[in-house]
């Protein structure tokens, strides 16, 4: 009931276009039973009685209803699929806007492929519905209905008899149709299957060639390719099946229409204008009933896809603003970690556990450890991509849990080593740093960061597209380019996830350069991965398995010979 409710909500700010397609329904369906009852009375009275005038009347009277079904249509056609649209775009805009809110958590746990396929396939699903469900159960059961109660009012013998293919059509059509659709499903997977495997082979083509295996992509190729083909065998199978049998028994509903009517003219039970007016409501019955049989059929995809949409919208985010939770405001930028602990499963235990250590407003300090001992982790906490499990973090002595996420943000500039760009122009890039910057700040960002020399070689300047992901730059070039980004926002705290260890010694200047300018007076956190390019941090903390085992200056380190030195003789090497 809850989903219903849902359901139809969509449809309140659209009531006028709803009541629009469904009162052009019922009226066409009102006129296609209302023709052959005028072909009737031309048979049995105008014509034998000789009466022009009445006959010139009944034949624009004809022609006046198939004026007007032209336009109820026109409006059907395109008022209805303007009402699938917009319930569609609603629902698109929501599950966007709910999916913003949602946590790096539930991301972390979900494919981007089934994501994007219930933002576009699942919704198209559920605007077919939104559309044609309504209309197309209200033409056929009033049609139906329509043409069955003249059909009675004529002969009940007759009308009874050609009742008789009716269920078995309806019985044909949900369950052998059913079974085609259902190929239809399995082809569309094969489908699908065959392109991730040729995406795969094309996106990995130097990996392939570089291991000389295209044989084997070509055995992956072939399985898919031939799993295809006999799902396309078995669909078609189905397909002559379903068509062959629904078009006899169209041809069995108009033959028992025309035997039982034949008989029941021998035996003089009905007149010759009859049976031509029942065969006439048989083709005006056939229409709403293959609408029928689609109509099960689109009904249960269309609330299977409603399904996947509710249970996206039932998703709550992981973190929240606290009730009550107030604007963050920097002043000296000092942060504390106090016995912070956290895991991202508690099947899979802490990642961190009882990490405590304090940063000094304005200074730069580095995490250093191996691999896996919780250094992003444990900078992903400060702007709350995740939320910890216990302790506290504080900025100027606020706990970040009390602050509203988005001034908390706000206040934390994040290059991160996997730069991503979207695939636009530099200027739509930087303008996530600050939206409204202008063009001179935008020049002035890029010179800070060391990229004015490239620009100014671009034709397009800042105008330049980036390509998908910022494959039309360097490395070096997009993280000077995420570096620009953060000067334009100007935080008064950043966290540099150092991304220069596969970079060539010159862009690993520029970019070091860069953030040493863009740090400058702020807060500054790094991870870091070369330990050469933190000894001149202020303070140096080293984790290992999410806790601190070491900290101090470089030299207070080294002279230490524990940890540090050790990864930094290691890194030496």
């Amino acid at each position: 009931m809850r989903k219903l409710k849902l359901f139809f909500s969509y449809y309140k700010p659209y009531k006028a276009l709803f009541w629009l397609d469904m009162i052009a329904a019922a009226v066409s369906s009102i006129l296609s039973v209302i023709f052959p009852n005028l072909t009737r009375e031309l048979l049995k009275t105008y014509i034998p009685l000789k009466q022009w005038d009445a006959m010139i009347q009944v034949f624009g009277a004809m022609l006046a209803i198939y004026v007007a079904q032209m336009i109820l249509n026109y409006i059907r056609i395109r008022w209805g699929h303007y009402l699938g649209v917009y319930v569609e775009n609603d629902m698109r805009r929501d599950c966007f806007n709910h999916l913003q809110t949602l946590s790096f958590g539930y991301f972390d746990k979900t494919k981007t492929g089934h994501l994007m396929s219930r933002i576009t396939n699942d919704l198209f699903q559920i605007a077919e519905v939104a559309h044609h469900c309504p209309e197309d159960f209200l033409i056929s059961v009033a049609t139906i209905i329509g043409a069955y109660i003249v059909m009675f009012s004529y002969s009940v013998p007759m009308a009874l008899i050609s009742l008789i293919p009716f269920p078995i059509m309806v019985f044909w059509g949900v369950f052998v149709g059913g079974k085609q659709k259902a190929t239809f499903r399995e082809v569309r997977k094969s489908i699908a299957d065959v392109n991730a495997n040729v995406e795969n082979s094309i996106q990995g083509i130097r990996e392939v060639k570089s291991f000389t295996s295209e044989d084997v992509q070509s055995k992956l190729f072939d399985q898919s390719n031939h799993n295809l083909k006999e799902k396309r065998r078995f669909q078609y199978a189905i397909m002559a099946l379903y068509q062959g049998g629904i078009g006899f028994l169209r041809n069995i509903y108009y033959l028992f229409t025309i035997v039982g009517g034949a008989v029941l003219i021998y035996y003089g039970k009905i007149e010759t204008y009859d049976l031509v007016a029942f065969l006439l409501y048989v083709s005006v019955v056939l229409t709403p009933i293959d609408r029928l049989i689609n109509f099960v059929e689109q009904l249960n995809q269309g609330m299977a896809a409603f399904d996947r949409f509710v249970e996206i919208m039932d998703i709550q985010p992981e973190i929240n603003d606290r009730e009550g939770a107030v604007e963050l405001k920097v002043t000296e930028g000092n942060i504390s970690y106090s016995d912070v602990s956290f895991s991202y499963d508690s099947k899979d235990g802490e990642v961190i556990g009882h990490l405590s250590f304090d940063i000094k407003g304005g200074s730069k300090v580095a995490l250093v450890g191996e691999s896996g001992a919780g250094k992003s982790t444990t900078a992903s906490l400060l702007p709350r991509f995740y939320d910890i499990d216990g302790g506290s973090i504080t900025i100027d002595n606020q706990d970040i849990r009390s602050v509203t996420q988005k001034s908390l943000r706000n206040n934390i500039g994040f290059v991160r080593q996997d730069v991503f760009l979207f695939d636009a122009s530099i200027r739509d890039n930087l303008r996530y740093g600050k939206e409204d910057a202008t063009e001179e700040e935008m020049l002035e960002a890029l010179e800070r960061a060391n990229m004015g020399d490239f620009i100014r070689s671009l034709p397009d300047g800042i105008d330049t597209q980036v390509g998908e992901h910022g494959t039309r730059l360097s490395g070096g070039q997009k993280q000077r380019i995420s570096i620009a980004r953060v000067f334009l926002k100007n935080p008064p705290i950043l966290i540099f996830d150092e991304a220069t260890s596969s970079l060539d010694s010159e862009s690993e200047s520029l970019i070091q350069e860069a953030f040493d300018r863009l740090s400058e007076g702020r807060t500054s956190i790094v991870i870091a991965h070369r330990l050469t390019t933190v000894k001149d941090a202020d303070k140096i903390i080293v984790l290992d398995k999410g806790k601190v085992i070491e900290s101090g200056s470089h030299k207070e380190l080294l002279s230490k010979g524990g940890r540090y030195a050790a990864l930094y003789r290691y890194n030496l090497d």
